[in-house]
């Protein structure tokens, strides 16, 4: 069934500081395909951006500010100039297509391994609790391997902390990108510190739940700094469960955060509401979205397993005002025209998600 002209996905939409034509965004997702060695994009990954670009907004995919933050092999980096030389044609091709992009900026904290970090240090986090189940690959001969216990950040380290992605927020500026999202979900090290089953530390970063917020918090601000606050969103995941995360009280831990991002005026909040990898909600977390909806009022930006019916659904009860599609991207890399025209859409290929060459990358077909 064609949708009809007055479809609410398709209708625009003011980002910030962008104008979107349409209200089907794309996820920030980790394809694991850059050139080694550097962690450098590349002409390949500027063909699969390129593909995308009729999305009303590409959240390219998380990209390390540092080499401390890499977690996994073949992830970018936003850190060398060899890797904003290599981001810039990614920018170039999405806007030479009319789209518009924004990079994911990635600490992954202690979701990382010895063989991944300068020196071969252990990874690092809020406190040194070790991720029960939790693994990552460092080469495509090692496989899975478990992650160690990390090391606790001292206190004299977290201005680093906030270096890295201020840096990496003008690194990201000079590539061309329209815009940044500060990457605080799914298990990584903003995530850590928001929560409390991973942050046990009992000084000014921990503790309390202002003391919990604050990393995050100083990390928006540096971004900001950069890019004005219209040009900056921030991704979470309060129910999520993927790389062993947990919160005691999501409801009260993601209102409180909500209420300072609204403080700072950025763009937009991306959301994981859903994921494949793992929820403590059954469904969507009713509450907590409404938590957030109630103390932050720019964009809210709804993620995980929506259909594009549902999606329809959401905006139109004032659950949310965008929505990111992750894996139906993947493989449909003209979304936007097949969700418009009620086209079949093709089937993801999870085997080729991660690493690889340009099967299932930039080979699943546009709509004829």
């Amino acid at each position: 069934m064609t949708s009809s002209s007055s479809d609410v996905l398709f209708t625009p939409f003011k980002l910030g500081a962008l104008e979107l034509p349409n209200r089907v965004l794309m996820s920030p997702l980790t394809r694991s395909r850059s050139s080694q060695p550097g962690d450098i994009p590349n002409a390949m990954n500027a063909e699969y951006y390129r593909q995308r670009a009729g999305a009303g907004l590409i959240i390219a995919e998380a990209t390390q500010v540092s080499p401390q933050g890499k977690g996994y092999a073949f992830t970018p980096g936003i850190h060398s100039t060899a890797q904003i030389a290599g981001w810039r044609l990614v920018t170039e091709a999405v806007h030479q297509a009319g789209g518009r992009i924004h990079l994911q900026l990635w600490h992954v904290g202690r979701i990382s391994h010895p063989d991944l970090q300068p020196d071969g240090a252990l990874p690092v986090a809020p406190s040194a609790i070790k991720p029960q189940g939790a693994q990552t690959f460092v080469s495509a001969d090692s496989g899975m391997l478990d992650i160690p216990e990390p090391r606790a950040l001292r206190t004299d380290e977290m201005p680093g902390i906030v270096e890295q992605f201020r840096q990496a927020a003008a690194n990201a500026k000079q590539a061309g990108f329209d815009g940044v999202e500060i990457h605080a979900a799914n298990g990584y090290l903003l995530d850590q510190f928001l929560r409390s089953g991973t942050n046990q530390r009992s000084d000014e970063y921990g503790g309390s739940l202002a003391n919990r917020l604050r990393l995050t918090v100083q990390v928006t601000q540096a971004v900001v700094d950069v890019w004005g606050a219209d040009r900056v969103g921030i991704r979470v995941s309060p129910t999520g469960s993927f790389n062993d995360m947990s919160d005691a009280d999501p409801v009260t831990t993601y209102s409180a955060l909500a209420h300072e991002l609204d403080k700072l005026g950025i763009a937009y909040i991306e959301v994981v509401e859903d994921s494949f990898q793992g929820n403590h909600a059954a469904g969507r977390p009713e509450a907590v979205i409404a938590a957030i909806r109630k103390q932050f009022h720019q964009t809210y930006i709804a993620n995980g397993a929506y259909t594009a019916g549902e999606a329809r659904q959401r905006i139109a009860d004032g659950n949310c005002d965008l929505v990111s599609f992750g894996r139906k991207y993947i493989a449909n890399p003209d979304l936007v025209k097949r969700l418009r025209s009620g086209g079949e859409l093709n089937d993801w290929d999870s085997s080729t998600f991660y690493g690889g060459d340009e099967r299932g990358y930039t080979d699943y077909p546009a709509m004829r």
